[in-house]
């Protein structure tokens, strides 16, 4: 098979680990595997280089952002050729801009066009294992743009719908998908096939085994995806389409600390405000999350919306920018929030489904702030020093746990 394989930070954050991997692609290659790889930058190197960049400038613009955070995976893709080549394979290391990956031109959430396949494949059909950075692709300016924490799940899914993969596997430090994150749960299932739709609404709101947009793409074009263990066999969880299924089903729960509340007071009720408020956020390219609308009196509302940490300062600016133009009242932000979600199919049309969801919440004596559904999903935003509490007794409630 033509198979992309990627491998994410904590696969690769040692020599050790490299070396280790090195061998088993080598081992995957003699099975007779045509393989591209993707790396990630090593653990944590990431963060520290934009701690670099913090120290010299914490407003530094998003051009120097992109170039600094993008030499972690350089390092990656270097070492992991070199470990390839002591195992007695023919590789090379590949930029996103070598690799003929093309981005459009906005800095740390760069969306990708195109993947060029004839560089790929032409090294692939001489026998070489291109070794391809992640999370980092080229602007039409010839900069170097970055795809956004996380990217390189993206990028593996890029790649291997470029030059038609049979696979894309993405391996991490755990054995599959699972239905609670086992850092709130114990025991959760582990989940061995899941559609598409299923794990885009897990990563939208909290599950952190796969990039939301490698996920989004995988579906637009079909990409086959399986997350596996990097250092362990396992079967790991299948990403693809699946039969529509009728019968209302919770198959899992996911938690997001990393979200925060901001509301604006006194909105005037006439039409247009809301698109001028969100018009603001648009143009920063900043993510929304759930957007709720209180009526008050006196033709005034309140808009409250969440949207995440890394966000929040874009956001936040934004509606400042157009309190004024709106004639808004006080602006507040929450930081202290969390989000807890079910998601399954045919979700919000069982009125069971919806009543244990508030009925095991209320059972512990725990306030919902908003609530955000979708046909797969309900979502509640709750205090965050309560999460656990919550997330053992909602997975206990739907049969979760093994």
């Amino acid at each position: 098979m033509l198979v992309v394989q990627k491998y994410g930070g904590t696969s690769v954050e040692t020599t050790e680990k490299i070396l280790k991997i090195a061998e088993k692609i080598a081992q995957d290659y003699d099975r007779g595997d045509k393989i591209v790889v993707v790396v990630s930058a090593m653990g944590k190197t990431t963060n520290y280089l934009i701690n670099l960049l913090d120290q010299v400038n914490p407003n530094a613009n998003s051009r120097e952002y992109d170039m600094i955070a993008s030499t972690g995976e350089q390092i990656s893709i270097a070492l992991m050729a070199s470990a390839l080549s002591r195992y007695g394979k023919k590789s090379v290391s590949l930029t996103g801009f070598q690799a003929g990956i093309d981005t459009d031109s906005t800095y740390s959430r760069a969306a990708l066009k195109r993947v060029y396949r004839g560089k790929l494949m032409s090294l692939i059909d001489d026998g070489i294992i291109p070794v391809v950075a992640g999370f980092q692709g080229i602007s039409p300016s010839g900069d170097i743009t970055t795809l956004g924490r996380g990217g390189s799940d993206t990028t593996a899914v890029a790649v291997a719908y470029g030059i038609g993969a049979d696979l894309c596997e993405i391996y991490t430090d755990v054995d599959g998908v699972y239905a609670a994150d086992p850092r709130y749960v114990d025991k959760p299932k582990k989940i061995d096939k899941i559609s598409y739709d299923e794990m885009i609404e897990m990563a939208a709101h909290g599950a952190k085994v796969l990039h939301l947009r490698s996920v989004e793409l995988a579906r637009r074009y079909h990409v086959k995806l399986v997350v596996k263990h990097a250092h362990m066999k396992s079967e790991g969880t299948i990403i693809e389409e699946v039969g529509r299924l009728e019968e209302p089903l919770v198959r899992s729960l996911t938690v997001d600390e990393g979200i925060v509340k901001i509301v604006i007071e006194d909105v005037p009720d006439i039409p247009g405000i809301a698109a001028k408020t969100f018009k603001q956020l648009s143009d920063r390219h900043v993510s929304l999350d759930m957007i709720v609308q209180s009526m008050h009196r006196d033709g005034k509302n309140d808009i409250a919306f969440t949207v995440s940490k890394e966000e929040f300062k874009d956001a936040l600016e934004a509606v400042n920018h157009v309190k004024e133009e709106i004639k808004a009242g006080n602006i507040h932000s929450d930081d202290t929030m969390a989000k807890i979600s079910i998601v399954g199919v045919n979700i919000i049309g069982s009125s069971e489904i919806v009543y244990n969801m508030f009925d095991a919440i209320a059972s512990i004596g725990v306030n919902i702030d908003m609530i955000s559904t979708s046909n797969s999903r309900i979502s509640c935003v709750i205090k965050r020093e309560k999460l656990r509490e919550v997330a053992k007794v909602v997975s206990k409630r739907f049969g979760l746990e093994e």
